[in-house]
């Protein structure tokens, strides 16, 4: 039975912070290309890494001991303890000030600036709002704010909607990939992130009870924001704001979606069936 979530303490947590420093290496740049379906190259110092590099960066290490049954440290620390079982990135929002590059020194300083709680369809929701500031040796690189949620084992997360499915929205510029455990493989290699949802077909089908492994939120946001640059000449925007709409699992094809509205663009990635998975917009 999960523990009653008592909001006035995880509140206590606001304003914590934390800071890790990590290096830009060319393996890790090549790396992120691979999985991100660039050109691999060679990069050498100075050569500019994916723009969500960041997220690969000076990632916390624990113990085997200090872990949950899903794979995710045991609750504390610097996030505060829900007592929720599910935990998925939900969104966020990011300003992009300058490139990370091969051979920088990279520091990210975290802060707690949130939390909340709300209802939805399936119980309780925590959602936690973290801050990050990463900077290299030329100033601040990224600012952004990621927004975790944590939510009940209950449910059914997988089940069929109750209402028609709507229309696949049209895009104008369109991206096709599929969606293998192999890619999911690689970008918990990379993030050091040992969620069992993402590679552990017993865990997340027997314990969470989704119908197969889970993309990552983050995977979803990089290419969103690869294609927005991509289609800007390499120019990435100065904010980019996403969220998570439904899970997107394993198994089939999988799109990137953009629609160019001038000033900004709206952009999201979709399952084979052509339902967003995650929305954002990237201004520039």
């Amino acid at each position: 039975m999960t523990e009653k979530l008592d909001l006035d303490h995880l509140r206590q947590w606001i304003g914590r912070t934390q800071e890790a420093t990590d290096i830009v290496t060319a393996q890790l740049v090549k790396g992120l290309r691979a999985t991100l379906f660039q050109e691999v190259g060679e990069p050498k110092t100075g050569d500019a890494a994916p723009f969500t590099a960041h997220w690969c960066l000076a990632q916390p290490v624990f113990p085997m001991a200090m872990l949950g049954p899903d794979g995710h440290p045991t609750r504390g620390g610097f996030l505060p303890p829900v007592p929720l079982p599910r935990r998925m990135w939900a969104g966020g929002e990011i300003e992009f000030l300058d490139a990370l590059r091969v051979g920088d020194e990279s520091t990210r300083t975290s802060r707690i600036s949130d939390v909340t709680m709300k209802t939805g369809s399936t119980g309780q929701l925590c959602f936690v709002s973290v801050e990050h500031t990463v900077t290299s040796s030329r100033g601040v690189a990224i600012r952004e704010r990621q927004d975790i949620v944590y939510r009940e084992m209950g449910g059914t997360p997988a089940a069929a909607p109750a209402k028609p499915t709507p229309p696949p929205p049209a895009a104008q510029h369109r991206e096709t990939h599929v969606s293998d455990p192999v890619l999911l493989f690689r970008y918990s290699a990379l993030t050091f992130n040992g969620h069992r949802i993402h590679y552990d077909r017993d865990y997340v089908t027997k314990v969470e009870g989704y119908p197969g492994l889970i993309f990552h939120g983050p995977l979803q946001a990089a290419f969103i924001v690869e294609m927005a640059a991509k289609l800007r000449g390499g120019k990435p925007p100065k904010t980019f704001t996403y969220r998570g709409v439904q899970p997107l699992f394993e198994g089939g094809e999988f799109s990137i979606n953009a629609n160019d509205k001038g000033a900004s663009m709206e952009l999201w990635t979709a399952n084979d069936a052509g339902q967003p998975t995650m929305k954002g917009t990237a201004v520039w």
